[in-house]
């Protein structure tokens, strides 16, 4: 009976709320433990040896904090290259620029932003071993007095200064006072170009870039726009210039004409196969 006075009281001790309060736990004479939580029950011979207990408070639940919303990140900034400078020589009004053609030829060409292609003499061609037959593509070119089927060829590489371009498309035609030959957009449209004038300097950045959506392949809008152009507008011209010769019933030309067909055909194939692999939209393959 005592054994279960004592359980019963332990037990009563450890479910009452938290709210109730201290409670006192003291011993009589015969050695039974006893609980309560009022003090003037207790005998006051025993209130010496009388042990209090604070109910165990309850664990604080730590309000929600409201979760920050990842702040987005900002636009990535495209850092353009450091600009080349580049010598120019000046004589007279025009500015010539010092050019190497395929690491062996050195030659001053005039500087010329508004020319389509760079130019070289058909000597300088004989002597970089480069073949002008049938077989090479040509461009319609119109002179003063008429439109000359003008030779293109491709320059394994051209370098101004520290800036060089492999795979240059180049023009073989006749030169006219001044120059070896005349640097243009063939190579000047892989540079965004400033020409001081006044101290006989020009300085080349680079258009490429780390590429990203809005520059794929590492080139701009206005590259891609401008390279389909190039090759369909040759393309439409060829085609028109050969449904002449036909009409005419000549032939003699219609072989040159339709191996250049073919070349600028198959260089706007190796084109859209190049924009496909690095995402160019495509309105802006038109």
């Amino acid at each position: 009976m005592r054994f279960r006075l004592l359980l019963a009281m332990i037990i009563l001790a450890t479910i009452v709320p938290s709210s109730y309060g201290e409670m006192y736990r003291w011993v009589d004479e015969k050695g039974t433990v006893h609980f309560t939580d009022d003090l003037s029950s207790i005998p006051e011979k025993y209130r010496q040896g009388i042990e209090t207990r604070k109910p165990p408070k309850e664990p604080l639940t730590p309000s929600p904090q409201p979760q920050e919303k990842p702040k987005p990140s900002p636009p990535q900034k495209v850092s353009l290259p450091d600009g080349i400078a580049v010598e120019l020589i000046r004589n007279n009004e025009l500015l010539l620029a010092e050019v190497v053609l395929n690491d062996r030829i050195k030659q001053q060409f005039i500087v010329d932003t508004g020319a389509s292609f760079t130019l070289i003499h058909r000597q300088t061609a004989k002597e970089l071993g480069i073949t002008i037959d049938e077989t090479t593509p040509f461009i319609r070119v119109a002179s003063v007095s008429d439109v000359i089927s003008t030779p293109l060829v491709t320059l394994q590489s051209l370098r101004v200064g520290g800036a060089e371009v492999e795979n240059v498309e180049t023009l073989v035609f006749p030169m006219v006072g001044g120059g070896d030959g005349l640097l243009g957009n063939s190579f000047l449209n892989k540079f965004k170009v400033g020409i001081d004038a006044h101290n006989n300097k020009m300085t080349l950045f680079p258009m490429k870039v780390i590429p990203s959506p809005e520059y794929p392949g590492g080139f701009h809008k206005d590259y891609w726009v401008g390279q389909f152009r190039f090759y369909n507008r040759n393309v439409e011209d060829l085609k028109r210039l050969k449904a002449k010769i036909e009409s005419q019933g000549g032939r003699s030309e219609l072989t040159r004409v339709n191996n250049a067909i073919r070349y600028f055909e198959n260089k706007l194939d190796e084109l859209e196969r190049r924009a496909s692999s690095v995402g160019v939209p495509r309105n802006w393959r038109q």
